[in-house]
């Protein structure tokens, strides 16, 4: 995927997931296209976990699925950052 193709889906599933989980924002559009790219790595893993049984880095496309797969991803990435830094909102 190319760049643009990343800050779009960063840019597009980091909104989402700030939308959907009140403790991700707080942060500008730079932190919001970083979660959103979080987010699709976290979701591509986890999808390859769960369809092949093998934990590899992978990553979501730019499409409605891989959207989806990032949103959920990113705010799996918040939950357990905020577990690992104690924050509480």
């Amino acid at each position: 995927m190319n760049l643009i193709a990343w800050i779009v889906l960063g840019l597009v599933a980091g909104a989402i997931a700030k939308a959907i989980d009140p403790a991700a924002r707080g942060s500008g559009i730079l932190g919001t296209i970083l979660l959103g790219i979080i987010g699709a790595f976290v979701g591509g893993m986890l999808t390859t976990l769960v369809t092949t049984g093998k934990l590899t880095l992978t990553a979501t496309t730019l499409s409605i699925p891989g959207i989806i797969i990032a949103v959920i991803g990113a705010v799996i990435a918040v939950f357990v950052w905020n577990r690992i830094s104690g924050s509480t909102m």
